[in-house]
């Protein structure tokens, strides 16, 4: 029976997909509606597939499969998410997801999808094949990257996004506030942003946080 870790930030589809996987005979071992939490109980739990939105408080979908692709490489990652442009799911694929279903895919397509990628293959919906087919075909439409980043900016430039204060962020990742300081320094730098607002802007372009975030 495959073990399965469920994160999206809303509890009822948690709770529903937990419902319907365990009667598909999958063994759901965790969830978690905050990408920090989740990462810190993959890591124990080493689940053999991790069923992720892209758009997650705390810590993004892409940040967690970037990560714990190169930590558990046994573990399957299948992004199940409303949220999709070329840039997204080009990063996700980068990342290492062995899978991409769309929020709007009936339950059949899902269950199947997940087969697949449980059984060590790669499925992508069809919007989502759509979307790969012109990234390849049209490279420049996808927008700049944020590979020049370190781990440690990118989760900082998500939290500045989500609304938290230098002080808040210093708190919730155990450094200190000039630390924090200096990470957004630098993450501003490499990107060419130059406030919060273009901080925010660039965040939900990248699909990081909501369209409507609370700043």
């Amino acid at each position: 029976m495959k073990t399965i870790y469920i994160v999206d930030d809303l509890t009822a589809i948690r709770q529903m997909l937990a419902d319907v996987l365990e009667r598909h005979n999958y063994e759901i071992v965790g969830d978690n509606g905050n990408g920090q939490d989740a990462l810190k109980e993959i890591q124990d739990l080493k689940p053999d597939i991790v069923i992720v939105d892209a758009r997650l408080p705390g810590l993004n979908g892409l940040e967690i499969v970037r990560r714990l692709n190169r930590q558990l490489p046994n573990t399957r990652f299948l992004v199940f998410s409303a949220y999709q442009n070329p840039t997204i799911v080009k990063d996700m694929l980068e990342a290492g997801a062995h899978g991409f279903v769309e929020k709007t895919a009936n339950l059949r397509e899902f269950i199947s999808g997940l087969g697949i990628v449980a059984e060590g293959g790669t499925f992508f919906g069809p919007n989502v094949a759509e979307l790969i087919r012109s990234v390849v075909a049209n490279p420049g439409n996808v927008q700049r990257s944020k590979d020049t980043l370190t781990e440690r900016e990118r989760e900082v430039l998500q939290m500045i996004a989500e609304g938290h204060s230098t002080k808040e962020i210093a708190g919730k990742l155990g450094l200190s506030i000039k630390t924090i300081d200096n990470h957004r320094t630098n993450m501003m730098r490499k990107l060419d942003l130059h406030n919060v607002a273009s901080i925010t802007r660039y965040a939900m372009q990248n699909g990081l946080i909501d369209l409507e975030p609370a700043i």
